[in-house]
């Protein structure tokens, strides 16, 4: 066992388990912010077991407890629009998926940020894989235990936020970025999709913020001259 997690297929369950670990508990918030907002329990549960993408849960929930049943429509756009962003993850991950149209229909409930984030450290394609299926799947079962017990604890945890589980759960996605940032492109990208979402987030729905800041990565490719040199010379290429 301990030399399977020296190999990169362990390397990569261990960054998985350790990513599942501080994103999960960060559930506790989701679920007793939800019942707070309005849902009761059974609601906030399915929510978490079927739309799992934690953006989008509290998304939803926010703009609910501050509209009302009457603002579901809204609530219902605006996790939406968050959840934008899983689509161009999957488009991502469909070759590291590989397999078969089941296989790739199963990876979809478990594409998330931190899935892919995991899965797309790794260099070796087996890595890569165990690093998305790890990642995703403890997520999800992490997520959803946890969102059962913040709902059941509802008011006697007070402000979740106070606890900074949400600081957790950015920190250890920060840790499996960091790493990638190396050389002037990949840090001005970072730099430019931040600078973008913190201008955009106090003035336009959630969801937005996050896609006109993926927009900087496609910016960033279409107009870089070192990649248009190098599919020139591929297409010189015998």
């Amino acid at each position: 066992m301990r030399s399977f997690y020296r190999t990169p297929e362990g390397v990569a369950t261990r960054q998985g388990l350790a990513v599942a670990l501080a994103t999960s508990a960060y559930g506790i918030s989701f679920g007793a912010l939800s019942v707070a907002s309005g849902l009761d329990i059974w609601q906030t549960c399915v929510l978490s077991l079927l739309m799992f993408t934690g953006g989008s849960q509290f998304a939803f929930v926010g703009v609910v407890a501050a509209g009302g049943p009457a603002a579901a429509p809204a609530a219902i756009a605006s996790s939406a629009l968050l959840g934008v962003r899983n689509a161009a993850y999957a488009m991502r991950m469909a070759p590291v998926v590989a397999g078969g149209f089941w296989r790739k229909l199963s990876a979809t409930h478990f594409t998330i940020d931190e899935s892919v984030a995991v899965g797309l450290a790794q260099d070796a394609p087996r890595a890569r894989q165990a690093g998305f299926w790890v990642t995703g799947i403890a997520i999800w079962v992490g997520w959803n235990l946890s969102t059962l017990l913040g709902a059941l604890l509802g008011d006697v945890l007070g402000d979740p936020r106070s606890y900074g589980l949400d600081a957790a759960a950015a920190a250890a996605f920060l840790a499996l970025l960091w790493p990638r940032l190396r050389g002037r492109q990949p840090l001005a990208v970072a730099a430019g999709a931040a600078v973008v979402a913190a201008l955009l987030t106090p003035w336009l729905m959630p969801g937005i913020p996050v896609i006109a800041a993926a927009g900087v990565a496609v910016a960033v490719g279409l107009f870089d001259p070192r990649g248009a040199k190098a599919s020139t010379e591929e297409e010189r290429m015998p």
